[in-house]
């Protein structure tokens, strides 16, 4: 595709989807009230977690029930977030936006803190593609090797170590200790609770012994917590790194258009269900960044076959054989 094809794709995409926004708020003029409808889901997803929790504590509701639940529960944190560090909300008011940044990241404390993912996130949009996109290849993208990939996707901290000198020797800027310590104290609470867990089970697998009975009551708290938080952010982290590293192009990239794929796959719902629908909805993100997710998610049934139209990829799961490298069109052979 040329470039004056590209920009002029780009451009009907980017007109598209904010008409379609621009239709929505003038049907729905609660819509406006943004600030506010950020605060209610905020307040409602933490009391919807903690619900959940406390519905487990009381043996309501069983284990595998609170885990499913709180993953897509956290899984709406992370929404919140994504647009908090677009400053989508409470711009101006500094207090209010600091504490709902706080809020999210306590929701999901196995994440940096969101004010230096707000720093990568934003050079993510910059260098999308690039071996210099930091946010992406921290969660698996541009990795050739499957099994190496089904590790980061599923464990950032262990992603991080592996791959600590090839990002120092590519990615500019990099620093180990800056990322680690972006996670510090919830990330590292987090991490300690759960390799914690799995040592203590590990060792019992292979010479069971008796706890003291302040352990026991120390393994009590991280068993909760274990149920409640960590492992419902394991599936939550997973799914949304999956679905990213799986839709980000990496290599071969020169504009929008290029930067992702659209996921619909069947394959891919139950990944979808707790990142919230983010391969339906997050290449919307990418032509139009400074718009609320919830806006993405109530027209991107009528903006995807317009993306399709205008040159979007769908489904290119095929370039994950290729390191996620972006297809390049082989010329026509000539008669």
């Amino acid at each position: 595709m040329s470039t004056v094809t590209a920009k002029q794709n780009i451009k009907a995409i980017v007109a598209a989807i904010r008409a379609e926004e621009q239709s929505l708020r003038s049907r729905y003029p609660i819509l406006n009230w943004q600030n506010s409808i950020a605060m209610v889901i905020l307040l409602l997803s933490l009391s919807a977690l903690i619900g959940v929790a406390l519905l487990y504590y009381f043996a309501i509701i069983p284990a595998w029930l609170c885990v499913l639940l709180a993953a897509f529960i956290t899984s709406i944190s992370h929404e919140l977030e994504h647009d908090l560090i677009h400053r989508q909300y409470f711009s101006n008011r500094p207090l209010i936006y600091h504490f709902m940044m706080l809020a999210v990241w306590m929701m999901r404390p196995n994440t940096v803190n969101p004010w230096y993912r707000r720093r990568i996130h934003l050079h993510h949009h910059k260098v999308s593609g690039t071996e210099q996109d930091l946010e992406e290849r921290l969660v698996g993208n541009g990795i050739r090797s499957p099994w190496l990939r089904a590790v980061v996707v599923s464990d950032g901290l262990l992603g991080l170590l592996i791959n600590a000198k090839r990002f120092s020797r590519e990615i500019n800027g990099f620093k180990f200790l800056q990322v680690f310590n972006a996670g510090f104290p919830f990330a590292t609470a987090y991490f300690v609770t759960l390799y914690g867990v799995i040592a203590y089970y590990t060792v019992q697998w292979v010479q069971p012994f008796a706890l003291p009975k302040w352990g026991a009551e120390l393994l009590a708290v991280a068993e909760f917590f274990m149920v409640v938080l960590i492992i419902p952010n394991v599936i939550r982290s997973a799914s949304l790194n999956l679905v990213t590293s799986s839709m980000h192009y990496y290599g071969g990239v020169s504009n929008i258009l290029e930067q992702t794929h659209v996921i619909t796959s069947r394959w891919f719902l139950p990944f979808q269900l707790f990142c919230f629908d983010f391969g339906r909805t997050h290449t919307i993100h990418h032509f139009v960044p400074n718009q609320p997710f919830y806006i993405r998610q109530l027209i991107s049934k009528k903006i995807r076959p317009i993306m399709a139209l205008h040159g979007v990829r769908f489904n290119d799961l095929k370039s994950l054989r290729h390191a996620n490298h972006y297809p390049i069109e082989k010329p026509a052979a000539k008669s």
